[in-house]
């Protein structure tokens, strides 16, 4: 697919108000409302616009504690991973799931309201695992950078 300079004005935009009126984003990219709406509806047509969504600030409704986990699994196995991966799919706490290279085998994102959250999230899906080795938590004391945003200056 190509991206021209005018698509990533858009997905600019769009990254940072998903709210915005095709009007408002058409004065904004110097198009015309009906060609910028064309262009919108092609990209997420061809799936470079996923989805529309709207961020939740987890302090306010109490998501305070951030742990990262490293998970390494008992083998190198395509059935193993592809199971560990629908239960993590399946677990609410995991905000991310990564497979990854090198030392361990995933990387988690684990958002809870507290300590005991976590513990009864690591019993019931990381301890009680037999085709895992270990896990290893990684506390956040503090977030100093969250962005969902895809720079698309150099497509």
């Amino acid at each position: 697919m190509d991206i021209d300079r005018i698509d990533k004005h858009i997905l600019r935009c769009l990254q940072q108000d998903n709210r915005i009126s095709n009007q408002q984003l058409a004065g904004e990219v110097g198009l015309s409302p009906p060609a910028c709406l064309r262009r919108v509806r092609r990209l997420r047509d061809e799936g470079v616009i996923m989805a529309d969504v709207s961020l939740v600030n987890p302090r306010v409704i109490g998501r305070m504690l951030n742990i990262i986990v490293e998970v390494e699994m008992t083998r190198d196995s395509i059935d193993v991973h592809d199971r560990f991966m629908r239960k993590m799919q399946n677990a609410p706490e995991v905000t991310q799931c990564y497979q990854v290279t090198g030392d361990v085998d995933f990387v988690l994102v684990i958002m809870v309201t507290d300590i005991e959250s976590y513990e009864a999230f690591a019993r019931r899906d990381l301890a009680s695992d037999t085709h895992l080795r270990k896990f290893r938590s990684l506390i956040s004391l503090r977030r100093n950078k969250f962005s969902t945003a895809v720079d698309v200056e150099h497509l």
